[in-house]
């Protein structure tokens, strides 16, 4: 069937089948790679492709999914031919507002761009991270905000996602300070319609969100507090439980990193309360998590198990539609990683390093910089439990990964484990890979 704006694609739905759109979004990321194209599809791209808002792919997703599904056409995949499409939606357009005629300039250079980065060095993350200023100079703002300027703020959050899942976070945190600027002047700036300002609150705060993760995740905890306090405030504002709970996981991360694991507890406590009505069994385990890390960190065994019998229940309940956007991380590598964080706090570093093995072989590569982590945390689990040489061996894994993954955090655990190994240091392997990471 052919797909309209009114109806439902369900022929791409139901090639779909069993897999949640996250799950299928990693499917379709995977198969890009296979054909070297580069797309950042995600669950909500996969939503608005089943739903028929999506009615005909752009170039790049057109030679993915026929990749994918060899034999068929656009038209056996749901889609209108390209032509039908343009032709009405020409007709339908709207002026652009000249203040953001560079939206469009800039977004057909982003894919340029990102591909250079994910092929290219040191310079090209720099360059690279030029499309995250899509939204341009605050100071050439629209007096209203539109759906364009809605959907630039929305495009900011998912550039910066995609690129820190590949690359990790040192090399984006400076460069996301304007759009996150521009995203909180265009809600000052108010909406043409309260669809839009809804769009915007959303949009601003899951960006606050991204921002306050990059400083996170290069050391600048206090710049990352700020950010995600923001994100809550917006939350609050606008009512959306979505992005409260979304603000409320992140903020119990940090503290548990900042070892303030009784704010960790509350802070997932008051997520979970949050997320109660929204319908995701998997952004409820995900908060049960981060309360499991929370009453690890107070050495509280037995509080720390029934979070984690929580998290599992709620797991096992399956991906729903309901899920949000920026879950797509979250799958089974994560869980196994999140509980071999508490293992860990609590002592027990051979059954941490169970879970953080299972973490590392589970986990898509596409998410290179979780598969950096869940290594580091392997080694320093192997470190701790009397296994130096295959900690070194895990150690010199992690070193190669760094070489396309610029994390503080992921460094700073890798510093720890050196430390750990230092006294095995006559063993060949521990250290060759001393001597190297002190190269490094």
């Amino acid at each position: 069937m052919t797909a309209s704006p009114h109806s439902p694609n369900s022929s791409f739905r139901r090639l779909r089948g069993q897999h949640s759109p996250a799950e299928f979004a990693a499917m379709v990321r995977r198969a890009a790679r296979e054909i070297g194209e580069t797309v950042s599809c995600d669950a909500r791209y996969i939503g608005r492709v089943e739903s028929g808002e999506i009615r005909c792919p752009n170039y790049a997703y057109e030679r993915v999914f026929l990749q994918m599904f060899p034999g068929r056409t656009l038209a056996d995949l749901g889609f209108s031919p390209r032509e039908a499409v343009r032709g009405r939606g020409a007709q339908r357009a709207l002026p652009t507002p000249p203040a953001f005629t560079h939206l469009v300039r800039r977004s057909k250079e982003s894919d340029v761009l990102r591909r250079a980065f994910m092929t290219g060095g040191s310079a090209t993350v720099a360059a690279a991270t030029l499309s995250l200023t899509l939204l341009g100079d605050a100071r050439r703002l629209p007096s209203r905000a539109g759906e364009a300027e809605a959907a630039a703020v929305e495009d900011a959050v998912r550039q910066i996602r995609l690129l820190d899942d590949r690359h990790g976070a040192d090399a984006l945190y400076r460069r996301a300070a304007q759009p996150l600027k521009t995203a909180y002047a265009l809600l000052d700036a108010g909406a043409t319609r309260q669809s839009t300002e809804d769009r915007l609150h959303a949009g601003a705060g899951e960006l606050a969100v991204s921002v306050g993760w990059l400083a996170h995740d290069s050391g600048r905890f206090e710049d990352a507090r700020s950010h995600y306090s923001e994100a809550l405030a917006t939350a609050r504002v606008s009512g959306n439980a979505a992005l409260e709970a979304h603000a409320f996981s992140n903020m119990a991360f940090l503290a548990r990193d900042r070892g303030r694991h009784r704010e960790s507890v509350r802070a997932a406590q008051a997520g979970r309360r949050a997320a109660r009505s929204l319908g995701s069994p998997r952004l409820l385990a995900l908060l049960a998590l981060r309360e499991a890390g929370g009453w690890a960190g107070l050495g509280d065994r037995r509080a720390c198990e029934e979070s984690l019998a929580r998290a599992h229940a709620d797991f096992a309940r399956g991906a729903s539609a309901a899920d949000p956007e920026w879950m797509s991380f979250f799958g089974e590598a994560e869980l196994e990683s999140l509980e071999s964080r508490c293992w860990a706090a609590l002592g027990e570093h051979a059954r941490a390093a169970r879970h953080a093995r299972r973490a590392a072989d589970l986990q898509d590569p596409h998410f290179a910089r979780n598969v950096a982590l869940y290594t580091a945390e392997l080694a320093d689990d192997l470190a701790r439990a009397g296994a130096p040489d295959e900690a070194a061996w895990a150690g010199g894994r992690v070193l190669d990964l760094l070489a396309e993954v610029r994390s503080t955090r992921i460094r700073s655990m890798l510093a720890g484990t050196a430390r750990t190994l230092v006294p095995h240091q006559r063993s060949p392997r521990v250290g060759a890979f001393l001597t190297r990471h002190a190269e490094v």
